[in-house]
């Protein structure tokens, strides 16, 4: 069965948002969808949302900014630092002092050298890694409040992330920023730009994104199969497994984020034969050809008394096809939406696709 095409409405007649999301180089942010995203669904009758892969929190943020309550969800920690950040937070921001104490080097402290000792020359320089030991550890031990706490969190991890080639951490490549050569690919100059600076305006446009929207919006940190059940609409934007079978994992692209998240344990998590010190790798369902479809049947079958709405490229797997005969098993309509979109690491055009499943 085909699904139905879905009328855009004019953009004028939306909510307009006065919050604007932080720049972010996170592979798979829907940021730059977020407009495209709401125009295709602000016409539904919804108050609550849950947003069950929430990465950056993009999409969150926008259904925030529109006036919904909203429930963030992300298994990563580091990830969830962002959705408190940025969707449960109300109010609390990063002052002047708060930044002077973070970047400070305490005296009465005994800072710890885990980033220096594990990952010298692989993925900062050895100044940088010296920095990012005593920024983590003031941060877990300067702030109290868990919002600013997330807040600094944020920042930390769109400075490591800019500052690294491809913008990922799933390779020891910190030769691509130090040798010196002719580039053709690359920032040298954001990529030589001192973590302070970087630090200090992701602060800056991390507090531009705190607002209330007086509603009582949570972050969650739970495996997709245990959100809770009874949202209004349900968004779903799994990891995305191409057609030749190779899943984004978000846990080894950005283990050195969740590292930091975690530094006390961190280093009981290291997979220390991997080359680039990734974590012990953990199966997911999502990174899985066999596994993949039912684990979307079993999430849909969840939800299936929600709106669902499922965000997806057209050379995945499972295919759209597929996804329409799931959703068709519990949803009376299914509508689809499409835009085209030209992916950073790929190496065509591909189509996202919105799969909206009413009834």
């Amino acid at each position: 069965m085909l699904p139905k095409q879905l009328s855009l409405f004019t953009p004028d007649i939306t909510r307009p948002f006065n919050y604007p999301f932080p720049s972010t180089r996170y592979q798979g942010s829907k940021r730059t969808l977020t407009e495209w995203i709401w125009e295709t669904v602000y016409h539904l009758q919804f108050s609550t949302v849950l947003d069950v892969f929430g990465g950056t929190g993009a999409v969150s943020h926008m259904f925030k900014n529109a006036g919904k309550q909203v429930l963030y969800n992300d298994i990563l920690a580091f990830n969830h630092q962002i959705g408190l950040a940025l969707i449960q937070n109300s109010g609390d921001m990063l002052t002047d002092h708060d930044i002077e104490q973070l970047l400070t080097l305490r005296v009465d402290n005994q800072y710890s050298t885990f980033i220096q000792d594990t990952f010298e020359s692989i993925y900062f320089t050895a100044a940088e890694n010296r920095w990012l030991d005593e920024v983590v550890q003031n941060i877990q031990h300067v702030l109290e409040n868990p919002y600013k706490k997330a807040l600094a969190y944020f920042a930390l991890f769109q400075a490591c992330i800019i500052k690294r080639p491809y913008n990922l951490f799933h390779r020891a490549n910190l030769y691509m920023r130090t040798a010196q050569v002719e580039r053709s690919f690359g920032n040298k100059t954001t990529w030589d730009t001192p973590f302070e600076t970087h630090f200090r305006q992701f602060i800056k446009e991390a507090n531009n994104a705190v607002f209330d929207n007086q509603q009582q919006n949570q972050a969650l940190q739970l495996d997709a199969f245990d959100t809770p059940i009874g949202a209004d609409l349900v968004y779903i934007d799994p990891p995305y497994l191409n057609r030749k079978g190779t899943g984004v994992d978000y846990r080894d692209f950005y283990h050195f984020l969740e590292g930091m998240v975690n530094y006390q344990t961190w280093a009981n998590q290291v997979d220390y034969g991997s080359k680039h010190r990734r974590l012990l790798p953990i199966k997911s369902v999502w990174n899985n050809t066999t596994t993949i479809t039912d684990a979307f049947e079993a999430l849909i079958a969840r939800h299936r008394d929600s709106i669902l709405v499922i965000s997806y490229r057209d050379d995945g797997i499972p295919s759209k096809q597929t996804l329409i005969d799931l959703l068709l098993k519990f949803k009376r309509d299914v509508y689809e939406a499409t835009q085209s979109k030209q992916y950073a690491l790929a190496h065509h055009k591909t189509h996202e696709v919105l799969l909206v499943a009413l009834c």
